[in-house]
């Protein structure tokens, strides 16, 4: 019962700490790029997107569908990074709870 009462603990103290991280996270940003940094996206580290830069070369009578695609690139840049840092900081979260592989916890 012990070991029950301390892993209850741990998964308090888990959660007080994921709400940290969530906020921490919203203030984070990260770049994604593509077509050599002639666009741009910017997002938060939870994915929610901040803003696109295109470079004035792209824009030119009927190129638009590749400026549309540039951008979905470099979203999913952003999105990858984004990804790879909250990996990491669970990674540091969770260090010492016995969690089954492949749990998400967000």
């Amino acid at each position: 019962m012990a070991d029950f009462l301390g892993l209850m603990k741990q998964a308090t103290q888990l959660q007080a700490k994921m709400a940290e991280m969530q906020a921490e996270l919203d203030q984070i940003t990260v770049e994604g790029t593509a077509g050599g940094g002639m666009v741009a996206v910017t997002m938060s580290a939870k994915g929610d997107l901040k803003s696109v830069r295109i470079d004035d070369s792209l824009v030119k009578p009927g190129e638009k569908e590749i400026i549309e695609d540039l951008v979905v690139t470099a979203h999913a840049d952003a999105r990858r990074k984004a990804e790879a840092l909250m990996a990491e900081k669970m990674k540091g979260l969770t260090g010492g709870l016995p969690l089954p592989p492949g749990l998400k916890l967000f």
